[in-house]
């Protein structure tokens, strides 16, 4: 893998903060894992901060085996949501979410912390099909192969978990800002959820 990437200049002066969760498999879903980078400038691992939380409901054999490798085991003696949920909202409070496919982590955590009420939120998704386009697969583990991203520096992480993915979509925010040359408003353009953007566009499902 390639070093970490530069700081791009249209992110100067701005607050945000990279989130990835895994879920428990079930309907509604519970977090088990979230992982946040605050970013306000140049950036290292060593910010992400990430909780493993005891879901009420268990996490299914499906998704252990095929998603995260998360057991029910792991979070036997991890807090619940209640009890981490003020200090994730502060994390999160006043800052853009970046999130790859942010539609989910949108929803997730707007059922889990109804008052939080974000500025703005980037989907690197959304940005990865505008500036690399034509790609077979917009999978952020396909997108990592494709931008040679930094993720080594995530030790103890693979694919899946939330600390190496929130760190991979900041990787891959930077790179695509840089491969696209935007500028602030250029990175809004292509990477806002709809309803933020002065012009909304009709979002397609994916649920």
């Amino acid at each position: 893998m390639s070093a970490a990437l530069p700081f791009p200049n249209a992110l100067h002066d701005r607050r945000l903060v990279v989130v990835d969760v895994e879920g428990n498999g079930q309907n509604p879903p519970e977090i088990i894992e979230i992982a946040v980078l605050p970013v306000d400038g140049p950036t290292t691992p060593i910010a992400l901060r990430s909780w493993l939380i005891k879901p009420k409901q268990p996490v299914t054999s499906l998704v252990t085996r095929k998603v995260h490798g998360i057991k029910n085991a792991d979070l036997a003696h991890c807090p619940s949501w209640h009890e981490v949920a003020d200090d994730i909202e502060k994390e999160l409070s006043g800052r853009v979410l970046v999130a790859h496919n942010a539609t989910v982590e949108r929803r997730v955590l707007a059922a889990h912390l109804p008052d939080w009420n974000p500025p703005l939120i980037l989907d690197t998704l959304r940005l990865a099909k505008s500036v690399w386009r034509g790609l077979d697969s917009y999978a952020l583990d396909k997108l990592i192969e494709r931008g040679q991203l930094d993720t080594d520096a995530v030790a103890g992480q693979g694919y899946h978990r939330a600390g190496y993915d929130a760190w991979a979509a900041w990787q891959l925010l930077c790179a695509l800002i840089t491969d696209g040359d935007l500028d602030w408003p250029g990175v809004v353009e292509a990477a806002g959820l709809s309803e933020f953007l002065s012009t909304p566009e009709p979002e397609g499902g994916l649920w």
